[in-house]
């Protein structure tokens, strides 16, 4: 996305979050990464950058490099989903029903997706800098049934969302819908999209209910080590050009995930406030 030159060190004085190693991955945050080769950091860190030797010289690439984090928002992002007394991240609860939903007045932003698409396990990344923080993560479709929520200290709450489609919650309209629709602290929605299958139809369904909602909402590329480039650049493509002629509340770029720095960067981006979040209410 941008210049690897300007990622793969930290500055020297720059510090990040202290946590405890035994349970958190070796790459979980940029510290360990930058230890790595320039190629390795670069297909990690920035999978466009990889995929782009193989698009035709005449595709435009800008509409995957709108969102350029700087290094200084990479790390104060990781320091948002570090634990402290101060700033606790932990799960708070679940809720079955709509109206078992607790009141909060933070803001909010839930994942939603096709059942088995990684919405737990994209969840359970992000946190991985604080391991007690329990997600649970099941391979079996449909293992999500509640609606949980994860608090991140006071800047906001994470809600995973049951998936839809294959094995989904037999209330999941009567439990998902009236949420999306009615939650007045939902600040934004980030929509899961396989890219080994790209869109199926009922991601489509899904997209034109957030469109209906007109909240700012996210596309997430996910899965996108599961299949070959050409595969993953056919989807991708499919899904710029949706976005691009059928969207209106949609951010313009959708966003590969292989790690989570740049998801994380992403949440920092519009819980800052200011002028940058201009960009993604439009």
């Amino acid at each position: 996305m941008f210049c690897l030159r300007r990622c793969l060190w930290l500055q020297p004085r720059t510090q990040v979050c202290s946590v405890s190693r035994q349970r958190v991955h070796k790459l979980a945050s940029l510290q360990e990464a930058k230890a790595l080769s320039p190629k390795k950091v670069r297909s990690l860190l920035y999978p466009f950058k990889e995929l782009e030797q193989y698009l035709d010289r005449s595709i435009d690439r800008t509409p995957f490099q709108l969102f350029h984090p700087s290094l200084e928002d990479m790390v104060r992002a990781e320091k948002l989903f570090c634990s402290s007394p101060s700033h606790k991240i932990d799960y708070y609860t679940s809720a079955e029903r709509l109206d078992h939903v607790p009141a909060l007045t933070q803001p909010e932003v839930c994942f939603i997706g096709r059942s088995n698409v990684g919405k737990s396990s994209l969840i359970k990344c992000l946190f991985s800098l604080t391991p007690e923080v329990e997600v649970r993560v099941s391979k079996t479709p449909g293992h999500t049934k509640k609606m949980n929520f994860f608090k991140v200290g006071k800047a906001f709450t994470i809600v995973d969302m049951p998936g839809y489609g294959y094995r989904a919650p037999s209330d999941f309209v009567d439990m998902v819908e009236p949420y999306l629709y009615t939650r007045k602290n939902l600040v934004r929605t980030f929509l899961l999209v396989d890219g080994s299958v790209g869109l199926q139809k009922a991601d489509m369904i899904a997209l034109e209910m957030c469109e209906e909602m007109r909240r700012p909402y996210v596309l997430v590329v996910t899965k996108i080590d599961k299949c070959g480039h050409g595969t993953l650049l056919t989807n991708l493509m499919k899904l710029h050009d949706l976005v691009k002629t059928e969207t209106t509340s949609c951010f313009p770029q959708p966003f590969l995930v292989r790690l989570r720095h740049i998801l994380r960067s992403t949440l920092l981006h519009w819980q800052d406030g200011g002028e940058r979040n201009k960009l993604l209410l439009t």
